[in-house]
């Protein structure tokens, strides 16, 4: 997708030459278990119990459990921003700044839904101190974080292309902080006020960027 450099898309996979298919079997157990249960809250027995795989088999691929949650990361952002460009695949010519937004968000919406384990397991290490344990995974953590504003100002700027670059670039400087704000309002939403379609949030983000937007375009 023209315009974003996803980073993240680019890091090595920590031990996949050696332990691809320990992963492969284990990754998504691992980021539901520990999303739940927390990482310190996550023996290894808990995994192997999941998997069905000894533990000798992690630990033969893995140094120890902070490895380990490194690769499953790494694994799930990969994943994560792939699902990310291919739904915004072809993207609409025209079109409102406001509507461009609602087409960009809506599709965010639906890459949160299918990656709820990961997203999950992102915000429980990012908010918990005991992956201070863990820096490793920290640093896959905040490359994450920093490639999802940086996605987040790719669509900001493409919404606004109507207004020029430099007007588009300044926007989306401006706002994509906020927008990461409310993606991640949006998800923690959607995880704890069931009923309400995801849509309908990321309507309301892309109507805010929308009006921040046009207010920054009137001030200059």
């Amino acid at each position: 997708m023209a315009g974003a450099r996803l980073v993240v898309a680019e890091l090595p996979v920590g031990g996949l030459d050696g332990a691809g298919d320990v992963l492969r079997v284990e990754g998504d157990a691992t980021a539901r278990v520990m999303s739940v249960r927390g990482y310190a809250g996550t023996p290894m027995s808990a995994l192997a119990k999941e998997t069905g795989l000894p533990k000798s088999a992690f630990y033969h691929h893995f140094e120890s459990k902070a490895g380990l949650l490194s690769a499953v990361m790494e694994q799930g952002a990969y994943g994560f921003f792939d699902a990310m460009r291919e739904a915004h695949r072809n993207p609409p010519e025209g079109g409102t700044p406001h509507e461009r937004l609602r087409w960009y968000l809506r599709r965010t919406g639906n890459v949160m839904e299918n990656g709820e384990d990961f997203l999950r397991l992102l915000l429980v290490v990012v908010m918990s101190r005991e992956a201070a344990e863990a820096p490793e995974a920290l640093q896959t953590v905040i490359a994450v974080r920093d490639e999802g504003r940086a996605y987040m100002a790719h669509m900001i700027r493409s919404s606004f292309q109507s207004a020029g670059e430099e007007t588009a670039d300044k926007i989306a400087e401006a706002l994509a902080p906020f927008g990461m704000a409310g993606y991640d309002g949006a998800f923690v939403a959607l995880q704890s006020e069931g009923g309400r379609p995801v849509s309908a949030w990321m309507d309301q983000l892309a109507d805010a960027i929308a009006a921040l937007g046009a207010a920054i375009i009137a001030a200059d």
